[in-house]
């Protein structure tokens, strides 16, 4: 039986992952952060697993229980777990910046890294999601885009480097999906709307950018079938670009002028007068 591990499977995308991967017959590694999530995913049959992504000892503990119990390896790695940090950038300033980053970067680097040898015995697959918010950046969100940029640029160099181990990697670029993630950043972003902002009077705008990936969003169940069965080929994409607005996006972020991008963003998002 395959064995496969996904991150943060709490709700949405993990959730539905996890869901896709067993009903094909892999025996799935589910892990989240909060007990009560973990204990959902025990009752539905999977292998949970209590886990921050960013707790080095935790992860080197995860992969001796792994090492122990799955003789053949891990055939596929989801990094899935991650958040949006909402807002301006300089409101939210270094410390937000680094927050965003450890879960969505830093975590892919610490839980690959941890699991390198039972992906190595495998000859595993590594899936990194990422985002097409990384490939067309919008204000409200740059810390959030700024690290699907990285993890795009940083699933490159790990496919570079893990071919030699006969691991492959392959980044996925959602759009729009139908989960939490809206939610989740609007609470993000509501920690840091303030009377005492410059950007007070637009915070409606950012309000918008928190829920704007739930514009017609994509189901979780028809994502999540569209990446395993990618993820079950012979020779899995590098990129995989799945949801709605998913194709559309980076084709407007490589084909029209950047000043008229801009401009559009801005007007989308209330920024079009001064302050």
């Amino acid at each position: 039986m395959p064995v496969a591990l996904i991150t943060g499977c709490s709700s949405g995308i993990g959730r539905a992952l996890a869901d896709a991967f067993k009903a094909a017959g892999y025996q799935v590694w589910a892990t989240a952060r909060k007990a009560e999530d973990v204990a959902t995913l025990s009752a539905a049959g999977f292998t949970a697993v209590q886990l921050d992504v960013n707790d080095g000892q935790a992860l080197e503990q995860l992969n001796e229980r792994i090492n122990q119990q799955q003789q053949g390896g891990l055939d596929v790695l989801i990094n899935n777990a991650g958040y949006g940090a909402m807002g301006p950038l300089l409101d939210g300033g270094v410390p937000a910046m680094q927050r965003q980053f450890e879960t969505n970067v830093f975590a892919i680097v610490g839980v690959t890294r941890a699991l390198f040898p039972v992906l190595r015995r495998a000859k595993g697959l590594v899936v990194n999601i990422g985002s097409v918010s990384g490939v067309l950046v919008t204000p409200f969100a740059g810390a959030y885009c700024a690290s699907k940029a990285a993890v795009h640029a940083l699933s490159d160099a790990l496919r570079m480097e893990l071919a030699p181990f006969g691991i492959r990697v392959m980044e996925v670029q959602p759009g729009a999906i139908a989960s939490s993630f809206a939610k989740n950043a609007g609470h993000e972003a509501e920690q840091l709307i303030s009377e005492q902002s410059p950007w007070w009077p637009l915070r409606d705008g950012i309000r918008a950018r928190a829920k704007a990936s739930q514009d017609n969003p994509t189901p979780a169940h028809e994502f999540a079938a569209g990446l395993l069965k990618a993820a079950q080929q012979p020779k899995p994409s590098r990129l995989l670009r799945l949801g709605n607005g998913s194709r559309s996006l980076p084709l407007m972020a490589g084909w029209l002028p950047k000043g008229l991008l801009e401009k559009g963003l801005m007007k989308r998002f209330g920024l079009g007068g001064s302050l």
